[in-house]
């Protein structure tokens, strides 16, 4: 169980701090399709993939008070920043943790708006399909975010870049 938790108190160590929860949700994500080994499993949802799983694991290390987590109230919606804490710290320095040193692909994600992570994503849920019928699919599920086509073609040349990050 703790090993699953220490994975992503581990990703909080790397990326320092992660502002939005649907952008937590999306770094994670993305970092899994990088073969970065997260065990959350994720489905389709209204923003994108989105996991329960990782919903519970965050809350329960806010709970165990391994990270920190601030709620701004922004007027017509709260933003939630995410750190990890100084017990956060104590216990990464007691785990041994095989996860890979993957700062500069957390770096590249969480330098990224999430309406922008929300797409790429989305083109990593759908990858199976072609290029077409992505693209199509972007056009119909997400019409209100309004993606262009050449925000998408931004978003395949990103996916690209985090590769060659990984490999």
């Amino acid at each position: 169980m703790l090993k699953d938790h220490a994975k992503v108190m581990a990703l909080f160590l790397q990326a320092g701090e992660v502002i939005g929860r649907k952008k937590l949700q999306k770094i994670i994500y993305i970092a899994k399709k990088m073969n970065i080994p997260f065990s959350e499993r994720f489905k389709f949802h209204m923003f994108g993939p989105y996991s329960e799983e990782l919903t519970l694991r965050i809350e329960e290390l806010c709970n165990l008070g391994f990270v920190n987590e601030q709620k701004e109230d922004k007027g017509n919606y709260y933003q939630y920043r995410y750190t990890l804490s100084e017990e956060g710290m104590k216990f990464l320095e007691l785990y041994q943790l095989e996860l890979p040193e993957v700062k500069s692909l957390i770096e590249a994600l969480n330098e990224q708006s999430s309406r922008f992570l929300e797409l790429v994503s989305t083109l990593l849920y759908f990858e199976e399909m072609s290029k077409e019928e992505v693209v199509e699919k972007v056009f119909t599920l997400k019409r209100k975010q309004n993606y262009s086509e050449a925000d998408i073609e931004e978003a395949y040349q990103f996916i690209e870049k985090l590769r060659v990050i990984v490999h």
